[in-house]
């Protein structure tokens, strides 16, 4: 758990500043810089190529955190993996580029009449696409050698910065639209190449590839199991960015500036998630091939409790203030409050199940996560063909979020019917219990007319309730040491 704690903290912490910085990012930059029309088109453009660049690396990433292992050599420069890695996102980028190309006549008539702006921007998805493909494959060599400080905090932090930088600098007219995207486009190129300089600062890896050892290790074992996880993958990713995809296609680009904004708020309640998947995704790998159970049910039991204690604060905090908060944007992003709320629930039973998905991914059963991905992906894609034609964004976000409760008990119920290994106990119940007494309690008091009191006011008081049923249910008795007025009361 050494690694896990000590890189995990250092994720966490990341992945909170870049959330704080997002925010800021797209609440006080991009909503009063861009029309909600730009706004919309970076974001269209971004889901549209990250989605297609899913398909481009042919599923070595997943291959990588489950088979780097067993090639791990820094003496022979891991027998070349590095370099039989990177073959599959540029044999990949070279395919999905033809399809699209040849496709494009398909893809104008979708967006023809809602997003027209889309199509005059639409040969930005090509590189976008080759620069997300790599970004993706060189992250997850970093996760693999458990070095992912370094590309957490140029995702979560560098990029955003860049990006409100850049924005600032369009808001004063100093940029045209064409030369934004244009630069728009540069910053992941940026992104990819610090990536690729990081790489071969910590690990000098060899791009000659022994084809020896490929064989040796039953490369197609490997090739088999990344081109499962390799649809599961484009599955997942579909999940994030099938919203704003779909809602281009039937409403006009403004409406997918609201939801972005909206959608992205609950993304702060699983960000720590995110970040301690990074880490753990290995360590979990390496606990499976040491058959060390008791390892991994450790782990799995105490991100359940630790995610939930956390998401539940951060649930009451974005949910008790979130009418206020989208008063601070220009008119027509109030429209999202029912979006922030549906998106949470799900963002907290995310949390709430702990490392599910890195437990099942890791094992041999991986297949069956697999399958469920790739099932909920056809679900949400329907669901979302027929609910926002009815509710709009509202029925997009009902969509996602649904998928996040199918999906985590899927793999709740896999890991618990294969393992014997479930990650609930009655401290579980105690946090959802305050969760809801919290929310309760709060949600219904009358608001303050100035708008940074009523924020302050109920975040004090969330904390200050949370916080005491916390501390009263003994939930977390390990960390009461570190309050000051504990030993106090002892004595």
């Amino acid at each position: 758990m050494g690694v896990i704690k000590r890189q995990g903290i250092k994720n966490m912490i990341t992945g909170y500043i870049g959330m704080a910085i997002g925010f800021v990012n797209l609440v006080f930059v991009q909503s009063h810089f861009l029309t909600q029309e730009e706004l919309g088109l970076t974001r269209l453009l971004y889901s549209f190529s990250l989605l297609v660049a899913m398909f481009v690396p042919l599923g070595i990433g997943n291959a990588t955190i489950k088979y780097f292992p067993s090639f791990k050599d820094p003496a022979n420069k891991h027998h070349g993996y590095f370099g039989f890695m990177n073959l599959f996102p540029l044999v990949g980028f070279l395919g999905a580029g033809l399809v699209l190309w040849l496709s494009k006549d398909f893809i104008f008539n979708q967006y023809r009449t809602e997003s027209p702006l889309f199509l005059e921007y639409f040969n930005y998805v090509f590189p976008l696409i080759f620069f997300n493909s790599f970004i993706a494959v060189l992250s997850v060599y970093c996760n693999a050698n458990f070095k992912t400080t370094i590309p957490s905090f140029l995702n979560d932090v560098v990029v955003r910065i860049i990006t409100i930088v850049l924005v600032s600098v369009y808001f004063l007219k100093w940029l045209s639209l064409d030369q934004f995207i244009a630069c728009f486009t540069a910053i992941y190129a940026f992104q990819m190449i610090v990536l690729l300089s990081y790489i071969f600062l910590f690990d000098r890896p060899g791009f000659k590839i022994d084809w020896k050892m490929i064989r040796e290790k039953r490369m197609k074992d490997v090739i088999k199991y990344g081109m499962i996880l390799w649809f599961a993958g484009i599955a997942s990713m579909g999940l994030k960015y099938f919203d704003s995809i779909m809602i281009a296609k039937y409403m006009p680009l403004s409406f997918v500036a609201v939801y972005t904004i909206a959608a992205f708020i609950p993304t702060v309640i699983d960000a720590s998630l995110t970040a301690l998947e990074r880490i753990a995704g290995s360590k979990i790998s390496f606990a499976w091939a040491e058959n060390d159970i008791e390892q991994i049910r450790e782990i799995y039991k105490k991100s359940s409790l630790y995610l939930l204690l956390l998401g539940g604060f951060l649930f009451l905090i974005i949910n008790l203030n979130i009418h206020t908060l989208l008063k601070f944007l220009p008119e027509g992003y109030q429209a999202g409050e029912w979006v922030v709320l549906i998106i949470s629930l799900g963002s907290l039973y995310n949390m709430a199940t702990g490392l599910n998905a890195p437990v099942l991914f890791n094992s041999d059963k991986f297949r069956y996560g697999a399958f469920f991905l790739i099932l909920l992906a056809v679900i949400v894609l329907v669901m979302q063909m027929l609910l926002i034609p009815l509710y709009g964004i509202v029925g997009a976000a009902i969509a996602t979020s649904a998928a996040a409760f199918v999906y985590n008990t899927l793999l709740l119920v896999s890991v618990w019917k294969f393992f014997r290994l479930q990650p609930f106990d009655a401290k579980n119940l105690r946090v959802l219990f305050s969760i809801l007494i919290g929310f309760s309690c709060i949600y219904w008091l009358p608001h303050f007319d100035i708008r940074a009191l009523d924020i302050c006011f109920r975040s004090l008081l969330a904390f200050l309730l949370y916080g005491a049923f916390v501390y009263y249910q003994n939930i977390v008795p390990e960390f009461h040491k570190y309050i000051p007025w504990n030993s106090k009361l002892k004595r």
